[in-house]
């Protein structure tokens, strides 16, 4: 390369460097990254039904929670960002503030989805909510910063919708944004190299590598830990469990086709009233099925005799795609409704 066409190359690197002149500071996303994390891993285990079993105190406490440690963390950055700048003697450009801003907002939209998630249902979707806004705010941060942000800021989309539309068990999908929170962002911090051009192998190497840590490994982590043999003895008949149940050790019972299998509907809102507290929906099963019992308890793996186990994590059992009003002279006032109970690997 000539000296000239060297100059020019230089010349125009200065001005890329020129047009992103903000720097999200190594700090800023530890600090995002970390305790997020923590609590994506922490929580199955806070604030559950069994702690909490009014759904609204614990949707107000899930509120709380996410309102105080988003407040925080977005307070102690604020703090040490300004702080460093002023060791820097750096000037906080106006442009910057405003981006600041813009990742407090898709924060508390993702805080705020995920409390109305706890009325409105659709709690499967929660981990692609946070990953998107999420990847919103890095890629408008690297529109103004640096390039590695917004590639970083797609990769999290993408993996958010994809693991959407894949539909991976919401464990994984939990772990996944866990390791997205917590191991990612402070890779990111790692991988920053204050907006200098790189060639594209060497931003090809980066994004793979990130993938491996915030993809391939919570997903191998899981599926290893959740990949233990289930028992192969033989099923135990329902009518013989029932009068010998087994207090200790897995138990397969065998369920026979016509089994009817009644489901009691916790009924409130003052609107209906009923002769009894629970109304009883009878569902009758139109083929055998086994379950696996752990000390006398469900453990929620089933299959058809014959065939493999479907575990848990990976099964949705029912869902209820819509419900609808009507009033015709012929039926009067009538609710239909669409339900699907079925067992098959998602």
């Amino acid at each position: 390369m000539t000296a000239p066409a060297r100059q020019l190359d230089a010349i125009h690197a200065m001005l890329a460097a020129g047009h992103r002149n903000l720097r999200i500071e190594r700090h800023s996303l530890l600090l995002w990254g970390i305790p997020a994390g923590l609590l994506w891993v922490l929580s199955e285990s806070i604030l559950t039904p069994a702690q909490l079993p009014d759904l609204r105190e614990r949707a107000l406490a899930w509120l709380g929670l996410l309102a105080v440690v988003l407040i925080t963390i977005a307070a102690v950055d604020w703090h040490f960002t300004r702080k460093i700048k002023a060791t820097r003697d750096e000037a906080w450009s106006f442009i910057h503030r405003q981006v600041i801003k813009i990742w407090w907002l898709m924060m508390g939209l993702a805080a705020l989805a995920t409390f109305a998630m706890f009325f409105y249902g659709g709690g499967y979707m929660v981990c692609t909510v946070w990953l998107v806004c999420l990847g919103i705010s890095l890629y408008v941060h690297g529109l103004f910063s640096e390039e590695l942000l917004e590639w970083i800021g797609i990769l999290t989309i993408l993996i958010g919708i994809a693991s959407l539309i894949a539909k991976l068990p919401y464990e994984t999908m939990r772990w996944l944004a866990a390791a997205v929170f917590g191991l990612g962002l402070p890779l990111l911090a790692l991988m920053l190299d204050g907006g200098r051009h790189r060639p594209a192998v060497v931003r090809l190497l980066q994004m793979l590598g990130w993938m491996a840590v915030v993809l391939i490994l919570p997903i191998w982590v899981e599926n290893s830990a959740h990949n233990h043999t289930l028992p192969e003895t033989p099923s135990v008949p329902l009518a013989d469990y029932l009068q010998h149940p087994p207090s200790a050790g897995d138990t397969i019972v065998l369920l026979p086709a016509g089994t009817v299998i009644p489901v009691e509907l916790a009924m409130s809102g003052g609107l209906f009233v009923s002769d009894s507290e629970s109304p009883v929906l009878p569902l009758k099963l139109a083929r055998p099925l086994e379950l696996l019992l752990r000390d006398g308890e469900l453990t929620g793996d089933a299959r058809f005799p014959g065939e493999t186990w479907q575990q848990s994590r990976q099964v949705r059992w029912i869902s209820i795609p819509w419900l609808k009003a009507e009033l015709s002279p012929q039926r009067g006032p009538l609710v239909t409704g669409s339900l699907i109970v079925q067992l098959h690997d998602q």
